[in-house]
């Protein structure tokens, strides 16, 4: 609760980092004067005593961060040849509002060469912000695509880390029931299918314990957050954003896109896919358990082939946040080994329901499958000491009959 708490204070605090930029402005581009936005919280020293090799030399040693080099030129044709120094690589963010800077002043040299105002630019130029509304009937919803995108992401990374950790925790306790010779007593009372499905449930089952933990703190702190938070409240911020021309912050956008989500059909599909992924691939990692002895770099060699369908997932998921119905993103949340991930990144978009049904039976028949491929490497490998096996062995056990 406190990690999520930190998360959102962090976004809602603004720039608290000032940067001291010495500016050396040949083509008198700022007239001797800097004016800040109220994004910009450098300081901006015009400096008229120095020549550039001078201060480019000695910048550090009077106090400035950076030194922002302008030549003489005609900014109204060209102004592409202006120079920051820095001793090391300037931040993204630092390095956009210097430029912002720069190019507004830029404009507004460029204006005055046609005799426009600043005024008369303001009044022709269009800033448009086309608001998105979701129609479900008579009822409308504000929606914020960085909302749609956030779950979507935040959907289809859940997955992609569940299947990592409790996959690998499958592996290792069969790996620790068959170093210790667990598996040899164990077996002597019920099949090795059985004893298979038994670790892949119970960790399974544990893993949705953990889940529901953790949604039932989020839910108690997003309800305690406006005491902690006063301008974190979700009324006010729903208030706001249905206000003709209301002035809404990024979080308040944020919070009034939330209100959009279908959590319900979310939380189905969530536990589906979480279910789906973790039955199929624990199952793999069962069995690649089961057929490694106490060797760990063997174990790793076995697991890297099962990683990449994983991996391959992870990277159309970052393809499918953006272009939800193009061919790639449709083909990963159909394909059983990326659709548990793909399809939590596309649920967001308004999915056709037939992929969704051909996506959950292709799962659903992949689950069977590998369960039924991987008991019988599992009832051959628990018991097989002293060996380095194989995939090509691993795929001949599979064909053997009794």
């Amino acid at each position: 609760m406190g990690f999520y708490a930190a998360i959102i204070a962090i976004g809602i605090s603004g720039n608290s980092e000032t940067s001291k930029i010495a500016v050396i402005d040949e083509a008198n581009l700022f007239n001797g004067h800097i004016e800040n936005t109220k994004s910009d919280s450098s300081k901006y020293t015009i400096i008229t005593n120095q020549t550039p090799d001078v201060l480019k030399a000695n910048y550090k040693k009077m106090g400035y961060d950076f030194f922002l080099y302008i030549p003489p030129m005609d900014v109204t044709k060209k102004a592409d040849s202006i120079q920051l120094y820095s001793q090391s690589p300037v931040g993204i963010s630092q390095k956009s509002k210097i430029e912002k800077a720069v190019n507004k002043a830029i404009e507004l040299k460029r204006l005055q060469s046609v005799n426009i105002t600043p005024e008369q630019y303001s009044s022709i130029r269009s800033d448009v912000s086309i608001e998105n509304k979701l129609v479900n009937g008579k009822e409308e919803k504000k929606s914020v695509a960085v909302v749609a995108q956030s779950v979507a992401f935040a959907c289809g990374m859940l997955i992609y880390i569940i299947l990592l950790i409790y996959g690998t925790m499958v592996m290792r306790g069969v790996m620790e029931e068959k170093i210790n010779r667990i598996a040899e007593v164990i077996v002597s009372s019920v099949k090795p299918f059985q004893l298979m499905m038994g670790k892949i449930i119970g960790i399974g089952a544990v893993g949705l314990t953990q889940f529901a933990i953790w949604i039932a703190l989020i839910f108690v702190l997003r309800l305690a957050l406006p005491l902690f938070i006063p301008d974190f409240d979700p009324a006010m911020l729903q208030q706001a954003g249905q206000m003709p021309g209301g002035n809404v912050g990024m979080m308040a956008n944020f919070s009034i896109g939330l209100g959009s989500v279908q959590w319900s059909s979310i939380l189905f599909f969530f536990i589906f896919y979480f279910l789906g992924g973790y039955l199929m691939y624990a199952s793999i990692f069962a069995a690649i358990g089961s057929v490694v002895s106490e060797d760990q770099s063997e174990a790793q060699q076995m697991v890297f082939p099962v990683m990449m369908p994983i991996i391959l997932a992870f990277v159309i998921l970052t393809k499918a946040i953006s272009e939800p119905n193009s061919p790639l993103a449709i083909f990963g949340s159909l394909f059983p080994l990326t659709s548990p991930i793909v399809m939590m990144g596309r649920i967001m978009f308004n999915v056709p329901v037939t992929q969704i049904i051909t996506s959950m039976v292709l799962l659903v028949l992949s689950i069977i499958f590998f369960a039924w491929l991987t008991g019988k490497i599992y009832r051959t490998g628990i018991l097989l000491y002293g060996k380095k096996v194989t995939w090509k062995e691993m795929i001949k056990w599979t064909f053997r009959k009794n």
